[in-house]
């Protein structure tokens, strides 16, 4: 378009929904809608496609590019999305620990949540995972054994026991 033509206007409610639209949309599918946007109703300017619709103009230029070339731009984040949990890591040792986990834990005795809470300690897992002849390098360390813990659904937190009512 040339930039002496005059855009449609919009009102705020179309534009929310298109920034809706846009928000609900993986990665290539978004740059391919936020360029298409403005150049339908900004002259294909991608600072003005910031301002009406709040969309960061690196992503709207580089949407516009890839409509201009064909070339898609495929990030590496899938490949490098970060570090696996230490259970894929260590099934094993992961499945000793379910066990051990499993032996000192109860149901929460209001039974209103499906949590199984354990007297077991991170440090006392820990401890015996060591007398299981489980390698110092595949444990992690006290903090991060209670997240695991926790990511198992086990809470560590000191179990009541149940208290008779007062007679009255």
């Amino acid at each position: 378009m040339e930039s002496s033509q005059k855009s449609p206007e919009l009102s705020p409610s179309q534009i929310g929904d298109l920034r809706l639209a846009a928000s609900k949309m993986n990665l290539v599918n978004r740059r391919s809608f936020q360029s298409e946007i403005p150049l339908k109703y900004c002259n294909g300017n991608a600072r003005q496609a910031e301002y009406k619709f709040g969309w960061g103009r690196a992503s709207v230029e580089l949407g516009l590019a890839e409509k201009w070339t064909g070339i898609l731009c495929m990030g590496a984040q899938s490949g490098y999305c970060g570090a696996r949990r230490w259970e894929d890591k260590h099934p094993t040792v992961a499945a000793a620990l379910r066990k051990l986990a499993e032996s000192q834990s109860q149901q929460d005795p209001t039974f209103q949540s499906s949590m199984a809470y354990t007297r077991l300690t991170s440090k006392s897992a820990l401890e015996a995972l060591r007398q299981e002849g489980f390698s110092e390098e595949r444990l992690p360390s006290a903090s991060g054994m209670s997240v695991i813990l926790n990511r198992m659904g086990y809470r560590l937190r000191k179990v009541l026991k149940a208290k008779p009512k007062k007679s009255t």
